[in-house]
C-alpha cells in the first residue's frame, strides 16, 4: 500500500467497498425494483469513472475504446436482467440467463485488472527510476569555509564544487584537489570501482565512495553526462517499434469491427428465428450473448502489455548500462544477423605501447623525439603512445606547420626540419623509400626532410572479453562477424584470427568503412539487420549508415550518445551480446502476449457468439488475459546476468 499512488489507493477502496456490498447482498432477500436499486449502488461505486470516460468519448467522437465496450456491456446486461425480472418477460415464458451480479462483477473485475495494470506499470517505472537514479539533488559549493548546497542548474562552468564520500558527482568536471574511488554502476551496470585523482576527468552520476574531491566544472548541468543519459531514457518511449504501431492500428480497426459483430449477434439470429423459422425471437438471450461478446472483445491485454514489454526491456537494458534510444531499435537489434566492429578501442584496449624501433640511422631516443613532437597536436591513441614513450615534456614552440592527413599520418616542421610520421600510404605520398616491418603491430614510419629515418612498432592488446563476446554472438545466431579497421593488413588479420571474426577489411579510411558497410547492407537479406559497433566519435558516419549504430565505451562521450542508436556505457564487448539477449527476450515476450491474447479472445468470441461462454468466461478473456499478459511483460525487466 505504501508504494501505491493516491489514485490507486482510492480505486482500491472503491473496489473493496463494492465487493463488500456484493457479499452483503447475498444475505439480503430482495426482488424487483428493490433488487435493481441495491445492485445499482456497487455498480456505480466501482464503475462511474468508466461510464464518464465512455460518455466523454462519445461526445468527442472517439467512441470505440475499452471504456465504451465496458459501459455498453454492463449497462446492457443490467437492462436485460431488469427486463427478465419483469412480469412481461415471465408471461412470455422467457428464462433469465442474465443477472445483476454478472454486470457488477464485469465492472468490478475490470477495475481490478486496471488497478493491477496501473500498479505494474508504476512498479516498472519505479524500477527503472531506481536503477537510473543518477540525477543529483544538489551541488556543494564552499562559501566562507562552509559548504552550501545549491541547485546543480545554478552552478556555472568553472565553479569549484565539493563532493563528499557517499554523494553523487552532480556535474562533469576535472579534479583539482583530492583523490577518491568512484562507483560507476548506475551508468555502466558494473560495480568495478574507478580511481580518480588530481587532473582526472569525472562525470556526473558517479557516486564518490572514498575521499573528498574538489572538482572544477567543465559543463553546465543541462549539458552534463547525467542529463543527456536521463533525457535519452525518458525520450526512448517516443520511438515506437513496428509491433507497437501494429497494435495501435489493430485496436483502431478491431474495436469497431467487434462492436458491429456484437450488434449482428444481437439482431440477426432473433430476426431469423422470427421471420424465417417462425419461432419466438428470444431477444434477451441474444442480447446477452452480444454483451458477452463485447466484454470478451476488449483489447486491453494487447494495448497495455505490448508497450509495457518494450518499456520493461529498455529498463532492463538501462540497468545493465545499455542505453537504447527507442523500442524500434530494440526490435531491430533482435533481428540482427550481421555485426561489424571497429578494431581499436572496440575489440582492443586502444592503449598502445611502443614495442620497438627499427631501421633507424639515429638513436632510438632521437627518432622517438621527432615522432612525439610531430604528433604533439593529435589526440589519436597512436600519438599518445609516442608521447608516452618519449617520456619528456613536449615543447610546442619547437613544432610548426602541423598538417594532419586523414588515414595517413602527420606532417610537421620540428626544429626547422620537415618530419613525416605515418603509415605506408604517407611514405608513398612523399616518395620516401620505406622499409616494411617483419613484426606484427601498428607501424609508424618516420621520414625527415624527405629521407626515410626508420619506423616505430606499436602494439595493442585485445580486451579481456573480446574473444568471448564474438563466440557469444555466434551462439545467439549472428551469422556473420566483420572487422573494419584502418590498421595494416597483417595487424588486422592477426586480431581477427585471435577473435574468431569471419571477415576483416583493413587499411580503411572513414569513407571506406561506410562503403564496406553499404556493400554488406546490399548483400544481406532484407529481413536481416546489420549492426556496427564503434567508439562513436571517429566512426560517427558508419554508426549513422548501419541499420543499428552501437557506441561502445561511450561513458562521458557526447559524440557517442548523439551518433549511436544504442550506447554501451563501458568498454566491455560482452555488453553487446547482453544487449542482443535483452532484445531477443523482449521480442519473444511481445509475441507471446500477442499470440496468447488474440488466441484466447478468438476462441472465447466464438464460444460467446454460440452461447456457450457466459459473462464469467468473458471476464477471464478480458481481465484474466490482461493480468497474465502484464505479468509476462514485466519479465522483460529482469534476468540478464549472462550473455548466454
Amino acid at each position: 500500500m505504501n508504494k501505491m499512488t493516491k489514485k490507486q489507493k482510492k480505486n482500491l477502496v472503491r473496489i473493496l467497498v463494492a465487493a463488500g456490498w456484493m457479499i452483503l447482498l447475498k444475505f439480503i432477500p430482495a426482488e424487483g425494483w428493490l433488487r435493481f436499486v441495491l445492485y445499482l449502488i456497487p455498480y456505480l461505486t466501482v464503475g462511474y469513472d468508466v461510464l464518464r470516460k465512455a460518455g466523454k468519448g462519445i461526445l468527442n467522437r472517439q467512441v470505440f475504446d475499452e471504456n465504451f465496450l465496458m459501459a455498453v456491456a454492463t449497462v446492457g446486461a443490467i437492462a436485460v436482467a431488469l427486463y427478465e425480472s419483469t412480469d412481461l418477460a415471465a408471461s412470455m415464458g422467457i428464462a433469465g440467463e442474465s443477472d445483476y451480479t454478472e454486470a457488477v462483477a464485469v465492472m468490478l473485475f475490470y477495475q481490478i485488472g486496471e488497478l493491477f495494470q496501473s500498479y505494474a506499470v508504476g512498479r516498472s517505472r519505479r524500477n527503472i527510476s531506481e536503477l537510473m537514479d543518477i540525477r543529483p539533488d544538489y551541488a556543494n559549493i564552499e562559501v566562507d569555509g562552509a559548504l552550501q548546497q545549491v541547485d546543480p542548474d545554478e552552478v556555472a562552468i568553472g565553479t569549484v564544487i565539493v563532493v563528499q564520500p557517499g554523494e553523487k558527482v552532480p556535474i562533469d568536471g576535472v579534479v583539482v584537489e583530492g583523490s577518491a574511488t568512484q562507483n560507476t554502476s548506475a551508468l555502466t551496470g558494473e560495480s568495478i570501482p574507478r580511481e580518480v585523482t588530481v587532473g582526472d576527468e569525472v562525470i556526473s552520476g558517479c557516486i564518490n565512495m572514498t575521499g573528498v574531491l574538489k572538482i572544477r566544472t567543465t559543463r553546465e548541468f543541462g549539458e552534463s553526462t547525467v542529463s543527456k543519459i536521463l533525457e535519452l531514457v525518458e525520450n526512448s518511449s517516443s520511438k515506437k517499434s513496428r509491433s507497437e504501431n501494429f497494435i495501435s492500428k489493430f485496436a483502431r480497426y478491431y474495436t469497431p469491427i467487434v462492436c458491429y459483430g456484437a450488434l449482428a449477434v444481437a439482431i440477426l439470429p432473433p430476426l431469423v428465428r422470427l421471420l424465417v423459422l417462425g419461432m419466438a425471437p428470444q431477444w434477451s438471450v441474444y442480447i446477452y450473448r452480444a454483451l458477452t461478446f463485447l466484454v470478451i472483445s476488449c483489447p486491453c491485454a494487447l494495448v497495455i502489455s505490448i508497450p509495457l514489454s518494450f518499456f520493461a526491456g529498455i529498463g532492463g537494458a538501462s540497468r545493465e548500462g545499455i542505453l537504447i534510444k527507442g523500442s524500434n531499435y530494440l526490435e531491430a537489434l533482435a533481428q540482427t544477423k550481421i555485426v561489424a566492429f571497429d578494431k581499436t578501442g572496440t575489440m582492443t584496449r586502444g592503449v598502445f605501447e611502443v614495442s620497438g624501433v627499427h631501421h633507424s640511422e639515429m638513436s632510438d631516443e632521437k627518432l622517438l623525439e621527432y615522432a612525439a613532437l610531430a604528433e604533439c597536436a593529435s589526440s589519436h591513441p597512436i600519438s599518445k603512445s609516442l608521447r608516452a614513450a618519449y617520456g619528456k615534456e613536449i615543447d610546442r614552440s619547437r613544432v610548426t606547420e602541423i598538417q594532419e592527413i586523414s588515414g595517413q599520418g602527420v606532417l610537421a616542421t620540428v626544429d626547422g626540419r620537415r618530419v613525416a610520421a605515418g603509415n605506408e600510404k604517407l611514405m608513398r605520398e612523399i616518395a620516401a623509400d620505406y622499409k616494411s616491418c617483419h613484426e606484427v603491430g601498428t607501424v609508424v614510419h618516420i621520414a625527415i626532410d624527405g629521407r626515410y629515418a626508420g619506423h616505430i612498432l606499436i602494439t595493442d592488446r585485445l580486451k579481456s572479453h573480446a574473444e568471448e563476446a564474438v563466440a557469444a554472438l555466434k551462439r545467439m545466431g549472428i551469422r556473420k562477424t566483420v572487422m573494419l579497421t584502418g590498421d595494416a593488413g597483417r595487424v588486422a588479420g592477426q586480431v581477427a584470427a585471435a577473435l574468431g571474426v569471419d571477415q576483416v577489411y583493413s587499411e580503411l579510411l572513414p569513407a571506406d568503412k561506410v562503403t564496406r558497410v553499404e556493400e554488406l547492407l546490399a548483400s544481406k537479406n532484407p529481413k536481416e539487420k546489420l549492426a556496427f559497433v564503434g567508439d562513436g566519435i571517429n566512426d560517427a558516419p558508419v554508426l549513422s549508415r548501419a541499420d543499428i549504430g552501437i557506441a561502445m565505451g561511450a561513458l562521458g562521450s557526447d559524440a557517442a550518445i548523439e551518433a549511436a542508436d544504442i550506447v554501451l556505457m563501458d568498454d566491455d564487448p560482452l555488453k553487446l551480446a547482453k544487449a542482443i539477449k535483452i532484445s531477443k527476450k523482449c521480442i519473444r515476450i511481445v509475441y507471446e502476449n500477442i499470440y496468447f491474447a488474440i488466441g484466447i479472445k478468438v476462441l472465447c468470441l466464438i464460444l460467446g457468439a454460440l452461447g456457450i461462454a457466459n459473462m464469467w468466461v468473458a471476464i477471464f478473456a478480458d481481465v484474466g488475459v490482461m493480468i497474465l499478459a502484464v505479468l509476462n511483460a514485466i519479465r522483460a525487466l529482469f534476468g540478464y546476468r549472462s550473455p548466454e
